[in-house]
């Protein structure tokens, strides 16, 4: 069991004494306290910084176990040195915290074992414990606990009164608790008449051999290095090393020898005059030392062959290897304790099988008899009924002679009778040819009758069709004459419309050929006008030459007879052209029923332009 486990277990007493309530959980400040104290007993350096910061006053409720593991082994045991604290100062911590809620002593006075050894039976109990929370002490570590205690006192361990206690006390999880075993011991029931003082030397001696790895302790002469006298020291004996003191109260240390696999012990002869002499041999050093009888000596050179033993072995205590062997050899009494249950379970199972199977054979001896019986009767009431059987047969077998010949007799007239049916059968069958010759004929004038009655439904079909498409052609025909009507009306009304407009369209040409024949008269007033102009112009081209050319002598009169200026002809002839032009567009903005009345324009125009070119001259000569 390493450091932390022994640890753990003295802070778990701690830890469930400070929850009052039961229920797994401490309030914040006591874990502070708690923590701080752990601090100054395992001499760790203080980190106040991270306990603040772990448990802030901001966390939700208290505490679990759970919860303040991580803290506990991060900044508490990770950080323990083995050596650097005193163990018994960190258990009496965590003793004095359960102690005063759990530990309930007789207040008469009347208590085996004082405050002080119950702190000590209390660490025995931790060490002797399972490794399973909550802590126990199974039966057998118990018993051998007891019996160490009863040994220091000389005194000898009832083991039946004990079994009879352990069977009578309620065991939870499969041992005794610490409370339980300190009222046990209290009780008395096992150190009656012993006085409190040996039972508190016993429990000491068991602490400092248990817990504190004391293999052995007394007085013993050691011979000195430099003066090479005799003197009277207390030893003390660990797995690691022999310490001697001034006396057994242990507070003058004088000295120790470091023990290790090299080291050796061996028995020495008288001399010097001291007996019982041996020496403890290391590398360095030789240590003589006498006993006080050959019984100590012998006593003292076992133990610290022990030590030497377990410094060889690498074990650093002897009661955690020995309370290891007894775990192991436990847990292999519980194995073959287990494996001889299964063993008797299997026996047993194998008893019950083989008298089920033994059962088994009896019900089928027994079947087998009914089966025989039934065999036996089944068998006679075959016999019977074959006898009665054949008695049956031979009954009717005489039946069946008499009735053979009853029947010959009646073959004989079933013989005529036969011949008759067959005469009887030929004719038969003569009808039914003929019957079937007629039922041919019967069908095949019903096929005919069926072919006939096709034909006639599917020319019935074509007529339907014929008739339908006739109706549709009607329908159609009589569709066509309503909208030829239509068209008609239509035709009529646009014809009405067109003698309405071609009757507009002559008296309009009435006015026109009014306003035309006016217009006539309008030119030929114009070029009566132009003829005049034409010759007033003549006349006055006459004065104009003569005023522009001055007469000289010699010169003749130039002829101006012939009708006025050479430059007037193509002046004419581009007016003509443009009144055909302007005539040619109105004909063709009119109506075709108006062709003749265009036409007699036409010719009323042209006879117009027929005339001289004078009235154009006229018209134009102003602008000139």
């Amino acid at each position: 069991m390493d450091l932390r486990a022994e640890l753990l277990k003295s802070i778990w007493y701690a830890f469930t004494a400070l929850d009052v309530e039961k229920s797994g959980k401490v309030s914040k400040s006591q874990l502070k306290v708690l923590s701080h104290n752990l601090y100054t007993v395992l001499r760790i350096p203080h980190d106040p910084v991270a306990l603040e910061e772990h448990f802030r006053d901001d966390d939700d409720g208290p505490v679990s176990s759970q919860g303040y593991m991580p803290y506990l082994n991060k900044y508490i045991l990770d950080k323990v040195e083995e050596g650097a604290f005193v163990k018994e100062n960190f258990d009496e911590l965590c003793w004095t915290l359960t102690a005063k809620k759990n530990y309930k002593p007789d207040r008469n006075g009347n208590s085996v074992v004082s405050h002080q050894d119950a702190f000590r039976l209390w660490c025995l109990f931790n060490f002797l414990s399972e490794d399973k929370y909550p802590l126990v002490m199974v039966p057998d570590e118990v018993e051998y606990l007891l019996k160490k205690i009863c040994t220091a006192m000389n005194v000898e361990l009832n083991s039946c009164e004990l079994d009879d206690y352990l069977s009578q006390e309620p065991q939870g999880q499969g041992g005794l608790t610490v409370w339980q075993f300190l009222d046990m011991v209290n009780s008395g029931r096992f150190l009656r008449g012993i006085e409190q003082e040996a039972v508190s030397m016993a429990v000491e001696e068991v602490y400092q051999e248990v817990i504190e790895d004391v293999l052995k302790q007394g007085y013993l002469w050691k011979k000195g290095q430099l003066r090479r006298n005799w003197s009277e020291r207390w030893f003390t004996l660990k797995p690691s090393v022999l310490s001697y003191y001034m006396s057994e109260e242990r507070k003058e240390k004088k000295g120790s020898i470091a023990l290790d696999k090299h080291c050796c012990v061996e028995v020495l002869p008288d001399r010097d005059g001291k007996r019982c002499m041996f020496c403890v041999k290391t590398s360095s050093r030789t240590y003589e030392m006498s006993a006080s009888d050959t019984r100590q000596r012998q006593e003292w050179t076992l133990a610290i062959q022990t030590a030497i033993r377990l410094q060889a072995e690498g074990k650093k205590s002897l009661h955690k290897d020995l309370k290891q062997k007894r775990r192991e050899q436990r847990e292999q009494r519980e194995q073959r304790k287990a494996a001889k249950e299964e063993e008797t379970q299997r026996l047993k199972q194998l008893q019950e099988e083989k008298e089920r199977k033994l059962q088994e054979l009896e019900l089928l001896k027994e079947a087998q008899r009914q089966a025989e019986l039934l065999l036996q009767e089944e068998e006679q009431r075959r016999r019977q009924q074959h006898e009665q059987m054949q008695r049956t047969l031979e009954i009717q077998l005489r039946e069946a002679e008499q009735a053979r010949a009853s029947m010959q007799a009646e073959m004989v007239l079933k013989e005529a009778e036969a011949e008759r049916q067959r005469k009887r059968i030929v004719e038969l069958e003569d009808m039914q040819g003929r019957l079937q010759e007629a039922l041919q004929q019967e069908v095949k004038a019903r096929q005919d009758e069926e072919s006939v009655r096709y034909a006639q439904a599917r020319l019935l079909a074509e007529e339907e069709e014929k008739l339908k498409q006739l109706m549709k052609l009607k329908e159609e025909q009589e569709e066509y004459i309503i909208k030829t009507q239509m068209e008609k009306q239509v035709l009529k009304q646009e014809m009405e419309n067109k003698n309405k407009c071609l009757e507009e369209a002559q008296k309009q040409l009435e006015e026109v050929r009014v306003n035309r024949q006016r217009a006539d008269q309008d030119v030929m007033a114009a070029q009566r006008k132009l003829r005049q102009a034409s010759t007033n112009v003549k006349h006055w081209n006459v004065q104009m030459n003569r005023l522009m050319h001055p007469i000289e002598p010699g010169d003749k009169r130039t002829n101006v007879s012939g009708g006025g200026f050479a430059g007037y002809q193509p002046l004419l002839s581009r007016r003509d052209s443009s009144l055909k032009l302007k005539q040619k567009v109105e004909d063709k903005g009119s109506d075709p029923a108006r062709d003749e009345s265009k036409e007699n324009m036409s010719n009323g125009g042209n006879s117009s332009l027929s005339q001289p070119p004078h009235a154009d001259i006229m018209t134009t000569e102003p602008s000139n």
